[in-house]
């Protein structure tokens, strides 16, 4: 598939003929998809994350607007699935069933994003509900690899409760299936009314601990963490595997790299899930962003 005929493609147009059309085909898909070991032989994983639009999140640096053009997500996608070393993607239902149509999952490592029930910026934020892939079971029908949960941890907030309580279930559903969990765990507080992930090391590691807890079993549980200062006493806390997530990217590049080129080095840390910071690089340029961050994750042996 040329460059020409994936912006074709993904401008929409094709895309939604096949909905109107044949949208049976998106279940036919999943069962034909080629799938892969989760883990390669180096045991690192680097996956692409486009989640944020369902929660509201569509911001990238000072543009509040970035991620709103689908046709222009879904371009930067294919171009990053195609990049050698990117082992898969994390998003939700609507954006992995483009990408499939596109057939740009074959061979790759899905994650179906599962809790995108907290709007960005809504009083009930905290309130986290399975909105996108709710059970172990949507996933294991459509032969994803895995489920992520964000799980933000407030003591002032009673939606927490309910929150973990539906990441714990869905661990415990994940392992009983032998897919992989994902917790992106934060310890949060409303700061004039705006949902605030403390990023200090002991409320880091407070949430690791409170993640690792969750569901019957961590067989299959792996943590998605935030790269932080004291990163080192940070992955003291837990023997679970752990992949780097990137954020909203408001750093120089350089140095973004340079960060996770040192956490990567930590035994713990098995890569990287990023998506904004690779998928709207500075300089547009969404290959080389993604090869840099797979040399950092497979060392150029993938």
């Amino acid at each position: 598939m040329s460059g020409a005929e994936v912006g074709v493609r993904a401008s929409g147009v094709d895309l939604t003929e096949l909905r109107v059309r044949h949208p049976e085909r998106i279940a036919e898909a999943w069962q034909q998809r080629r799938r892969r070991e989760v883990v390669g032989e180096d045991g690192r994983l680097l996956i692409v994350a486009a989640d944020h639009p369902a929660r509201g999140a569509l911001g990238v640096r000072g543009d509040a607007m970035a991620m709103a053009s689908r046709p222009g997500l879904i371009d930067r996608l294919v171009t990053a699935l195609e990049r050698p070393g990117v082992d898969g993607v994390l998003a939700t239902p609507d954006v992995l069933e483009d990408l499939l149509l596109l057939g740009a999952l074959e061979g790759k490592v899905v994650i179906g994003s599962m809790n995108r029930g907290g709007l960005q910026g809504a009083s009930f934020e905290l309130d986290d509900r399975f909105t996108a892939y709710g059970t172990a079971d949507d996933l294991v029908a459509r032969r994803l690899d895995g489920g992520k949960m964000l799980t933000r941890i407030c003591l002032e907030d009673p939606g927490t409760v309910a929150t973990l309580e539906s990441s714990a279930r869905a661990v415990t559903e994940l392992a009983d299936c032998k897919l992989l969990a994902m917790v992106e765990p934060f310890w949060s507080v409303r700061r004039e009314g705006r949902v605030v992930n403390l990023l200090d090391p002991d409320s880091v590691i407070k949430s690791v601990h409170i993640a690792a807890g969750l569901g019957a079993s961590s067989a299959y549980t792996w943590l998605k963490l935030p790269v932080v200062d004291d990163l080192e006493r940070v992955m003291e806390a837990t023997t679970l595997p752990t992949l780097l997530l990137g954020g909203d990217p408001t750093v120089a590049p350089e140095e973004t790299y340079a960060s996770w080129g040192k956490a990567l080095s930590l035994p713990s840390v098995r890569g990287l899930v990023v998506g904004r910071a690779l998928l709207f690089p500075p300089d547009g340029d969404v290959a080389s962003a993604v090869d840099q961050a797979s040399t950092l994750v497979h060392g150029g042996t993938a």
